[in-house]
């Protein structure tokens, strides 16, 4: 195997981790992208769930749950109409602040984390 091979792999391999965690989002709750990126064991990448979002658009899953750690919005642009995130998060019974962000403290879901192999 190439290393390109073995990094679309890993990458690969992380974005199936990330979508694993998004399935399991309960109705009526969201969670971060660095929650997911921690659950997945990688604290740092953040930014890496935020493509695997991005690359998810039409899966089915849940990705209207992922919101940003302040609970904004950030991916309602890869949802075509630019209030159907909201739309949806609201029909769950989640509820907003007069800045538009999640009530974290009331809808924050923190996924279990990655166990490490001993």
């Amino acid at each position: 195997m190439t290393k390109k091979n073995r990094s679309d792999k890993k990458k690969q391999d992380f974005f199936d981790r990330v979508y694993s965690i998004t399935a399991r989002i309960p109705k009526g709750m969201v969670t971060t992208y660095g929650e997911i990126a921690e659950a997945c064991g990688v604290r740092s990448a953040a930014r890496t769930v935020g493509w695997a979002m991005n690359g998810a658009k039409e899966s089915g899953l849940p990705c209207h749950r992922v919101v940003n750690r302040f609970g904004a919005l950030t991916g309602k642009v890869h949802f075509g109409d630019p209030n159907l995130m909201e739309e949806l998060l609201r029909s769950e019974g989640v509820e907003f602040d007069d800045e538009g962000n999640v009530n974290m403290k009331k809808h924050l879901w923190i996924p279990p984390k990655k166990r490490s192999r001993s």
